[in-house]
């Protein structure tokens, strides 16, 4: 970048005195080799990392760039054979390791604090089975992951992040000064390895969280500032991104596959899908981001969300992405809090308010974008259950209904939610809610609901939600769709439509009655206290507020 007191780069400003000073030193000792050369004008602009190391990498690289548009003239690279004759590391070997987290007994990071250690050739070898290799290009930190029964699992490494990404500059807020000014508070993962033969579920996502929560602090101890943000790239060819997932990072978008080396902008890499994970609670502003950005890139996903919604008028249907960004970038906001403003606000009542924003208008683009979700899993579960809103603090309301045991207790409405989850997990959309007031006349009449056909009780929500579920198994055929629902679903009804509907989804309810089994051949329970264990389930419990991950 040109200014008329000289050139930036790489965050450094070059002034033409600056400039006939380092040609100076090139011309007066022909002989000087690149990486001297970056010392020396290092020490001349007092160009140093936040720990007093000076910034050599970051000098190198902004003389080769002045080299390149002629506004010096460098001394020639010299060859060094030496360069090129890397010690060729044997493959890491351990023997195959299948067992619950728990069984791995204390899973612990080890960070590497000397290249010639025992532990960095162990970290060179694990990574010699990693797709890219062992060559990292920058300095940084670089973990082993160790298991107290099973020995080392695996390695990580973190080092500089990629000095420019579109779609994460984006996300973030950034313009071009910002971006410069604040890219050495992003670091970035650069190596995930977990030996082949080690298969535990739910370690990847275990170790993530172990180390995002410890890397802030080496971080700053090794290089002298705190790390604000982490990125990473995963090659969807390759993977998933699934442990990163589960490990609450966030996608911010696809690459244009251009890489570190692309100078000459040919986009010769296969695109890859960008995660971030945030270390501070206000890391956008702290690094002179904008939440306008982040709006700015929600973009696209949500006019794929409700650009089809069935509203009549593209102006409510404009207003509903536009909503939806909002609460995108606020998800724990009211409505005046997202919206920000007072005429935003009361377009947003007046949107809510209008005839045709009903609740089935408003998801069924949603539940159009779920269904091609589902359609790209082997497994999904179609998971229903029921919450209540309350509405009981609100001093002007109307046709709302109890949602406590007692006709006169708080009120508000009742809502049956069927998430469809991949088998990671992962939340994918909603396939049906179901919404509605209960009258507080029909308190006390259960001997009553008993004459009444499923039609006409509150435990149809368990069908309608079944029948969603069927059709979304229609429309996805080669996905196999489980409903799962809870002990209050264990009606005799729900087990008839499932039996009946042809190619209908997989049906998982908790048991709640001791129900007579085929042919009448002794009950459910007694057949159950009979049978052997068919196994185990650890499930990892995410650290929530205070409470810290466990494993139940």
């Amino acid at each position: 970048m040109l200014y008329s007191f000289g050139m930036l780069i790489c965050s450094q400003t070059f002034s033409p005195r600056t400039l006939e000073t380092i040609q100076r030193m090139v011309d007066e000792t022909p002989e000087i080799s690149r990486r001297a050369l970056s010392r020396r004008v290092c020490e001349l602009l007092d160009w140093r990392h936040a720990d007093g190391r000076l910034k050599d990498m970051s000098c190198r690289k902004a003389l080769s760039g002045l080299h390149k548009i002629g506004s010096l003239r460098m001394p020639e690279v010299a060859y060094n054979p030496a360069f090129n004759c890397r010690t060729v590391h044997q493959e890491f070997v351990r023997a195959p390791v299948f067992c619950s987290l728990q069984e791995l007994g204390s899973v612990t990071l080890v960070l590497i604090d000397n290249r010639l250690s025992k532990e960095a050739q162990t970290w060179k070898s694990l990574m010699t089975l990693h797709y890219l290799g062992d060559r990292l290009f920058c300095a940084g930190l670089r973990y082993l992951v160790h298991s107290s029964v099973h020995g080392w699992l695996g390695a990580l490494a973190f080092g500089p992040a990629a000095f420019r990404v579109s779609v994460r500059d984006q996300f973030i807020g950034w313009n071009e000064q910002s971006r410069q000014n604040n890219l050495d508070r992003v670091i970035g993962n650069s190596r995930f390895f977990l030996h082949p033969e080690v298969r535990v579920p739910h370690l990847a996502s275990h170790i993530l969280g172990k180390v995002l929560r410890r890397l802030p602090h080496d971080w700053q101890s090794r290089y002298g500032k705190k790390p604000l943000l982490v990125e990473t790239f995963i090659e969807q060819r390759r993977f998933n991104g699934t442990s990163y997932r589960a490990a609450n990072w966030i996608h911010v978008g696809t690459t244009a596959g251009r890489g570190r080396q692309d100078g000459r902008h040919q986009a010769a890499l296969p695109p890859k899908e960008m995660y971030i994970y945030p270390l501070h609670r206000r890391w956008r502003e702290l690094m002179g981001g904008s939440i306008k950005g982040a709006t700015a890139h929600s973009k696209d996903w949500a006019e794929e969300e409700w650009g089809r919604a069935p509203m009549g008028d593209t102006r409510l249907v404009q207003r509903l992405i536009t909503l939806g960004r909002d609460r995108y970038a606020h998800p724990q906001a009211n409505i005046p809090q997202t919206c920000g403003s007072r005429s935003k606000t009361k377009a947003a009542y007046r949107f809510l308010d209008h005839e045709r924003a009903t609740l089935m208008n408003l998801l069924e683009p949603h539940i159009e974008a779920t269904t091609k979700r589902v359609a790209k899993e082997k497994v999904v579960l179609a998971i229903q259950d029921t919450t209540s809103l309350n509405y009981g603090t609100h001093p002007a309301t109307e046709n709302l209904g109890p949602i406590t045991n007692i006709p006169t207790g708080v009120v508000g409405l009742m809502l049956h939610g069927t998430l469809a989850v991949n088998t990671e997990g992962t939340p994918l959309g909603l396939l049906a809610a179901q919404c509605w007031a209960r009258d507080p006349a029909e308190f006390g009449k259960k001997a009553k609901r008993h004459k009444l056909p499923i039609e006409e009780k509150e435990s149809n929500k368990w069908l309608t939600s079944f029948k969603a579920a069927t059709e979304i198994a229609s429309a996805c055929p080669d996905t196999t769709i489980v409903s799962v629902g809870d002990r209050e679903a264990d009606i005799y009804e729900l087990f008839a439509l499932a039996d009946q509907t042809p190619k209908a989804p997989l049906l998982l309810v908790r048991a709640q009655h001791d129900r007579k089994l085929f042919e009448e051949q002794g009950r459910l329970s007694e057949y159950l206290s009979g049978c052997s264990e068919a196994g185990r389930l650890e499930i990892v419990v995410p650290r929530k507020g205070n409470h810290l991950a466990r494993t139940a």
